[in-house]
């Protein structure tokens, strides 16, 4: 039996944990966070759920543990995480996305590190009785390796958002609210991140060409029209959306439920109503210079994407 796994990708910074925050709110939907980072953040660091419990305490994620590894005392952390660094590894996908099968000792790998994550898929979809799990790692390289295993329905939502308006997130100094303000988020230099945003997003493209369903959507179009985004994503999990309440999503606001991430962004932890509207702070914020010089190194990808070279145009085109 498979479990049915929307993998939301692309490059942090991009929108992808609001986008999977509003779709956890589906009926028939359990959002988990970036489960990516369960295994270092959670299992070993003990860091907080996006219920605001530590992750030993939550009572959703204990039971995921139980159903999955017959409790989460069972897993081996350390061999999860060297496989990690063995097998998912953006320098691996050219060998993760080749047409033929893999080498035998690394495909063992691979489906040995691809079955640790289907077992918590599986698990949290008879936990939370759902029909979909997201799963919001975002990791191309991660996407690559769990496209080899049999237990697993994947489907991809591949999240692009103006490299511009991604490189000044970046700089940004963000704590993290689950350490309890001990650490922050990780930064990036614009060109650093101008660099990642191209290697992970063509890393997608080369997913929908191996035959994985992908869906790529632009996260200002889901901010300008999020009803219509949800309905689109709500189809291509092969979900009805003409039978769904819709009703959390109202114009330009969508009212969000406690939820169980995993690990992610700090909004993972707001509850209520949230106004959802464009950050174009970078065009003003991000220096001349540096806006130019991202807009260089990532033109080609912008234009395919429908993004204007120009920072004072406006985005054209839709889901694609």
């Amino acid at each position: 039996m498979t479990t049915r796994v929307l993998f939301v990708g692309g490059l942090g910074r991009s929108g992808t944990t609001l986008i999977e925050r509003v779709l956890g709110e589906l009926p028939g939907v359990c959002a988990l966070g970036e489960i990516v980072h369960l295994w270092q953040r959670d299992l070993r660091d003990d860091e907080r759920c996006g219920c605001g419990e530590r992750f030993s305490g939550c009572d959703f994620w204990q039971r995921v543990g139980i159903a999955a590894f017959g409790g989460w005392h069972r897993v081996d952390v350390h061999r999860i995480l060297a496989l990690r660094d063995l097998v998912e590894r953006t320098r691996h996908i050219p060998r993760l996305a080749g047409s033929s099968r893999l080498a035998k000792d690394f495909t063992a790998l691979v489906t040995e590190y691809a079955d640790y994550y289907a077992r918590i898929y599986a698990a949290a979809a008879e936990v939370s009785g759902a029909r979909v799990v997201i799963d919001s790692s975002k990791h191309s390289a991660l996407a690559h390796c769990l496209r080899w295993s049999d237990a697993v329905d994947l489907r991809v939502l591949h999240v692009v958002r103006d490299a511009r308006g991604v490189a000044y997130s970046w700089t940004k100094t963000v704590a993290r609210p689950e350490t309890d303000g001990a650490e922050e988020m990780t930064r990036y230099a614009p060109t650093r991140s101008a660099l990642l945003w191209n290697a992970h997003n063509a890393a997608f493209g080369l997913l929908r060409r191996r035959g994985v369903a992908v869906r790529r959507v632009r996260y200002e179009e889901f901010l300008a029209r999020p009803r219509n985004s949800v309905q689109r994503i709500a189809a291509f999990m092969g979900l009805d959306p003409s039978v769904m309440d819709l009703g959390f999503v109202s114009g330009d606001a969508v009212e969000l439920s406690l939820g169980h991430s995993a690990a992610g962004n700090p909004m993972r932890f707001t509850v209520g109503r949230i106004e959802l509207r464009r950050d174009d702070a970078w065009r003003r914020q991000l220096p001349p210079r540096q806006r130019a010089l991202v807009g260089a190194v990532c033109a080609p990808l912008l234009r395919a994407y429908g993004y204007p070279l120009s920072s004072t145009a406006e985005i054209v085109g839709a889901h694609r």
